[in-house]
């Protein structure tokens, strides 16, 4: 077996030029498919996290017939109300339940005006349970208390100057929201979604005397008590919906959601474009197998007299295979590596024959 490798080696420095673009090839190749499944997954995650979603356990409940764009549940012609929530609190499957509103406003900062999304955050233990939804603590300054009227936290994008104002906004900055005064008290930490990442954090009092949004929810947040009756929750959920808006099964002006579907819908998209990147991965296997067979294979041409000697003393195809073999693998080997080895073999082999 060890005479495989000294003839092995000796082809390949023969041929070194046509070996190394061999070796080459396949190096391209791997690199390729490992780069296409990458770029796969990595699509994936980037779409996943513009969702935000941190919580398996919360369901979200918005109304139905869109009249226009805008951020979810506030361009609808029938919203929700704060009437809505407490009903969906007294359910017995529901822990918490609570109104999120996303209304869109200018603000100003350096002589710069723009336009973009606030939110609410309510007091007490609401307040907990917005937090960890969002899973977006401070990086610089602090998050939002009760009884904070004229301040406010900035999403990351508005920390690193991605926000189109000219210079980064920090905490401590006052900036003009709807014309009104107010302090950048935090900024949170980059979630990877361009909603989150570009929001403006409001209590729930100045940002409904700002913006007169009322009692209506343009988002109703729901934690169940065990995530394994989210199935049954969401059923219940949508029973009591439809008697309260008075519409029938199939005909609701309402839609209630949970983290499994959404993410249901994603993973059908993106399978397709997962399925289109394995079919190019695919493709690039084949060629490349195709190229290493037709150097193989005119490799084999180029030595059928060697090969018929080695026939003609007794050489079984089963080593004839194995040297063609140890070839392959050679090449896997630097060159100075497969040198140094190369003269450990010669020296067994001269040893052996001289035994």
């Amino acid at each position: 077996m060890v005479n495989y490798f000294p003839l092995a080696f000796r082809n390949l420095k023969r041929r070194g030029i046509r070996s190394y673009l061999t070796l080459l090839g396949i190096f391209i190749g791997i690199a390729a498919v490992i780069s296409l499944i990458t770029l796969g997954a990595g699509l994936k995650s980037a779409v996943m996290s513009q969702f935000g979603v941190s919580s398996t356990q919360v369901i979200t409940v918005q109304g139905g017939g869109l009249s226009g764009y805008g951020p979810p549940g506030s361009g609808v012609t029938r919203p929700l109300t704060v009437d809505d929530v407490v009903a969906i609190n007294k359910i017995s499957l529901v822990e918490r339940a609570i109104r999120r509103n996303i209304v869109s406003g200018k603000l100003e900062f350096n002589d710069i005006v723009g336009f973009g999304y606030a939110t609410n955050i309510l007091d007490g233990e609401d307040r907990r349970f917005i937090y960890a939804q969002i899973d977006a603590p401070a990086i610089a300054g602090r998050l939002l208390k009760d009884g904070d009227t004229n301040k406010v936290v900035l999403g990351y994008n508005f920390y690193v100057n991605k926000a189109g104002f000219g210079k980064p906004i920090k905490p401590g900055d006052q900036v003009l929201i709807q014309d009104k005064k107010f302090e950048v008290v935090g900024i949170t930490k980059q979630k990877g979604s361009f909603i989150l990442d570009s929001v403006v954090y409001m209590n729930n009092k100045p940002l409904e005397d700002l913006m007169g949004y009322g009692d209506k929810a343009d988002i109703i947040a729901v934690k169940i008590k065990d995530k394994d009756s989210m199935d049954k929750a969401k059923e219940e959920i949508e029973k009591l919906m439809r008697k309260r808006r008075n519409v029938k099964e199939g005909e609701e002006d309402f839609e209630v959601s949970t983290p499994e579907a959404a993410l249901e819908t994603v993973n059908n998209v993106l399978g397709g474009v997962q399925a289109f990147i394995i079919i190019i991965a695919s493709i690039s296997i084949i060629v490349g197998a195709i190229g290493i067979i037709n150097t193989m294979t005119t490799s084999v041409l180029e030595r059928r007299r060697e090969i018929g000697i080695m026939k003609s003393i007794g050489a079984k195809n089963s080593q004839i295979f194995a040297q063609f073999l140890s070839r392959i693998r050679i090449t896997w080997f630097d060159r100075w590596a497969c040198r140094s080895a190369f003269w450990d073999v010669y020296w067994i082999c001269r040893n052996c024959r001289n035994q």
